[in-house]
């Protein structure tokens, strides 16, 4: 029996990116730079991974996905885009966040930071007193592993982190969000609804 295969993908940062395994070893990956189109993007990219390796959708035995940090919109596209095929091929769905992606094949104990917008930044520790990812202003870092830089492609961690957590994936996948999001509700009344 073949290595199960996983697809692991992300668009929470100014790209669209994907990685096709078949257990350890990388059949196809693909990583465009974008700060808008993601939506129109990620099918396609991902198609073009399968067809590449000669394999279908209903060949795939887990789907992982980047969660966030990141961009607000860009999560929200791949966490639906898991579920949805999750749902549709009745198969797991792994939600990995961008600093377990980021901090994939590492020594720990280890510090990852990743850049967000303007000066801000996430960062998050790994080893025996692991933290959460959180936001902070780029320089104002407390005390602890010197930063380390990712070895790993995302979307390559994102499918092998899918893989290991395939018998027990956990939650559905959820976008993680560190602060609110930009846009505020209206103001203004609901308008009224006639019978």
């Amino acid at each position: 029996m073949p290595d199960p295969l996983a697809l692991g993908f992300d668009t929470s940062a100014a790209q669209c990116a994907a990685a096709l395994l078949r257990g350890e070893t990388v059949l196809a990956q693909a990583s465009e730079d974008m700060s808008k189109g993601q939506t129109e993007r990620l099918f396609p990219l991902l198609q073009s991974l399968l067809s590449a390796a000669g394999l279908g959708w209903r060949d795939l035995d887990v789907i992982g996905t980047g969660i966030g940090p990141g961009n607000f919109t860009g999560i929200r596209i791949a966490v639906a885009a898991a579920r949805g095929l999750a749902l549709s091929l009745d198969i797991p769905a792994v939600g990995v966040t961008a600093t377990e992606a980021a901090a994939f094949g590492l020594p720990r104990p280890c510090r990852v930071v990743l850049p967000l917008r303007a000066d801000q930044i996430v960062w998050q520790d790994f080893g025996p007193d692991q933290s959460q990812p959180r936001q902070a202003t780029a320089g104002s870092l407390p005390p602890g592993p010197a930063p380390s830089a990712p070895v790993v492609p995302p979307a390559v961690a994102i499918a092998r982190i899918a893989l290991s957590r395939r018998a027990d994936p956990g939650p559905r996948p959820a976008p993680l969000y560190l602060r609110p999001a930009d846009a505020a509700p209206a103001r203004d009344a609901p308008p009224l609804i006639l019978p």
